[in-house]
């Protein structure tokens, strides 16, 4: 069984250590598919959209501990959804990138609409919450028996009745019932736990 995640204020002021490769490993596996998600979205091929990620996460690991001196810091969420949009706008508008992702100065346009106004776009809010969902998912699936994920995952993802699911696995209905409680428990407090790392 998995043990279950600090609070993210503690993750992330571990973050100006570099040895410290777990909190490191968890923000890269939180934040790196969703930068490369938007990047791909907004017309960056995959490879350009890999190198943007790794300079988006290098800038924040140079940049983290000032950004943690500031009384003003605000949200997590909100200074890397910055330093993403900077950096691909950065990234988009250097001669050498240029040719390489389609729409030219269109995709860095439409990256630069990443940023809302109050800082955190809309598409950035769902992409974080989808990754949430799939990084707790991931820890679960870890430390539950594989007919419990399969009979949650059945019934809940997969909107599968739940007297056909207990027929092909072999459970009663009632422990369906629990496996699914069980589980959407343990992936809220997870998630929780995430976001409450970001404020």
């Amino acid at each position: 069984m998995t043990s279950s995640p600090e609070t993210r204020a503690s993750l992330i002021l571990r973050l100006p250590d570099a040895a410290d490769i777990v909190a490191w490993d968890e923000v890269v596996a939180v934040y790196g598919p969703l930068v490369y998600r938007l990047a791909r979205r907004k017309g960056l091929q995959p490879n350009d959209a890999d190198d943007l990620v790794q300079e988006v996460l290098t800038t924040v690991s140079h940049s983290v501990e000032q950004w943690l001196r500031r009384p003003d810091r605000g949200r997590f969420r909100a200074w890397l959804l910055c330093i993403a949009r900077n950096t691909a706008i950065n990234f988009l508008t250097r001669p050498k990138h240029r040719a390489l992702s389609p729409g030219g100065s269109d995709a860095a346009n439409a990256l630069a609409e990443l940023a809302a106004p109050d800082g955190v776009s809309q598409e950035f809010e769902v992409e974080y919450r989808r990754e949430s969902f799939r990084w707790a998912s991931r820890r679960v699936r870890e430390s539950v028996a594989p007919n419990t994920w399969e009979a949650f995952w059945q019934t809940t993802m997969e909107d599968r009745s739940i007297a056909e699911v207990a027929r092909e696995l072999g459970m009663s209905a009632g422990s369906i019932y629990i496996a699914r409680s069980r589980i959407m428990t343990r992936l809220r407090d997870l998630v929780k736990q995430l976001e409450a790392r970001d404020e």
